[in-house]
């Protein structure tokens, strides 16, 4: 069985055990004892442990692979001038591709009404974290002390570093030839750990999603349903629609072909509900199977794991409409334009880890005039709806380095038209 059916199937299972738990648990006719060894050795030790460690152990990789890629890419570009236009194409397509998934948000927020007839506005209760100011954010994109930056894993300083630190090599002459034949030989063993680390999937999958589903049940889903699945039908299509779109427009390559090749990807960024930890996993797809070259791919997939967040904005848009409606204001024209343009700025700087989209939607309720207490209607469903938007991010991750990668003939189409690329190196 390939690797990418393994881990679905351990996604299915996850999800069914994690609901019979929660069944169990909820029960009132089951002993004390059984309750314990189900809620305390199960879900809180067994499952809870090995999702745990697999998150943990994926995280583990990112900040040496972001650092070696970037390093190897922007060496690699140095002396060709290119490093400027694919920064300027890469965050311009990461910008227009949020402003395209909060607009069809909200407009099909508008059109559905999730919020209509909802009376839950006295219930709620939000303690908003303040977002930091903009000029920190752009003061700290500067690293004051790199090895900090890695530490403490704040991945727009670790791209900046990285940047420096790879041009500089290109211009260093015999010295910074050999140096980049070592961080050349440092990215292949950093992609064998990864190889190694994707056999074990399944079992942190598995654990992850059990852990979720016990805790939290599918009876969470319907208290919101007109929400959760407005929110789900937008990231779907934007998921399958627009980036199809582009890709077939733009780049003018085969959507069919890289969303085939994105399965275990998209299994990966479920279970974890983070794109960073899915990083890794993300930029070995983007290179191996999709064929972008590593000076591109090193450069477009850790930036947009940092800024790319269209899921996130998915939410933030309807979130904003259900929670406009619950609360009976109506959003004039001038709002809806401040919550796009809040939105799609508020990605720069937003971290790629499970539920920061929180935090950044009270500062787009704040704009829009509305009350951040409203956060508090949507939390019980959003680690289920952070799962399926953090597919969609890394989804656009790759979509846009395909096509920066083809508009810089950085693209090998043979591997990319191959539908076994890489497969047999993930079986060795």
């Amino acid at each position: 069985m390939s690797l990418t059916k393994r881990i679905l199937l351990a996604m299915v299972a996850g999800i069914v055990l994690g609901s019979l738990c929660n069944l169990l648990l909820q029960s009132s006719e089951l002993a004390d004892p059984l309750r314990r060894v189900v809620n305390d050795w199960l879900v809180l030790g067994v499952f809870d442990v090995v999702g745990r460690m697999f998150v943990a152990s994926l995280k583990l990789l990112v900040v040496p692979l972001v650092l070696v890629s970037l390093i190897c890419g922007s060496s690699s570009l140095g002396d060709s001038a290119r490093m400027g236009p694919i920064a300027v194409k890469t965050i311009l397509f990461y910008l227009a591709t949020t402003a395209i998934a909060i607009s069809i948000a909200l407009l099909a927020a508008v059109a559905i009404g999730p919020g209509a007839g909802v009376e839950m506005a006295g219930d709620a209760q939000f303690d908003v974290a303040k977002p930091p100011p903009l000029t920190d954010v752009l003061v700290n994109i500067v690293p004051s002390n790199p090895v900090a930056a890695m530490a403490e894993g704040n991945m727009l300083q670790v791209i900046v570093f990285a940047l420096l630190f790879g041009y500089a090599i290109s211009h260093a002459g015999e010295p910074g030839r050999r140096i980049a034949s070592f961080f050349t030989d440092m990215e292949a063993v950093i992609m064998k750990m990864v190889g190694l680390l994707m056999e074990l999937a399944p079992w942190g999958v598995f654990a992850l999603l059990a852990k979720l589903f016990a805790e939290m049940g599918i009876s969470a889903i319907m208290d919101l349903a007109a929400y959760f699945f407005t929110v789900l039908a937008v990231l779907i299509f934007h998921g399958l629609v627009t980036y199809n779109a582009l890709l077939a427009t733009v780049a003018r390559v085969s959507p069919r072909m890289m969303m085939q090749k994105m399965r275990s990807v998209w299994a990966f960024a479920f279970s974890t509900a983070s794109s960073g930890a899915t990083l890794p996993i993300t930029l070995r797809t983007v290179e191996r199977r999709l064929g972008v070259h590593s000076s591109v791919a090193g450069f477009t997939v850790p930036l947009g794991a940092t800024i790319n967040m269209d899921g996130t904005a998915i939410m933030q848009g309807v979130a904003t409409v259900f929670i406009a409606q619950v609360y009976g204001v109506e959003l004039s024209m001038v709002a809806y334009l401040t919550v796009i343009l809040t939105a799609t700025l508020a990605s720069i700087g937003t971290a790629a880890v499970p539920g920061v989209g929180l935090v950044t939607l009270a500062l787009v309720l704040e704009q829009a005039g509305l009350p951040v207490e409203g956060i508090a209607l949507i939390i019980g469903v959003d680690r289920l709806l952070d799962m399926v938007r953090t597919a969609v991010n890394v989804t656009g991750d790759a979509t846009v380095a395909v096509i920066v990668g083809k508009s810089e003939n950085q693209l090998d189409m043979a591997v990319f038209n191959d539908p076994r690329a890489d497969l047999e190196t993930n079986r060795k």
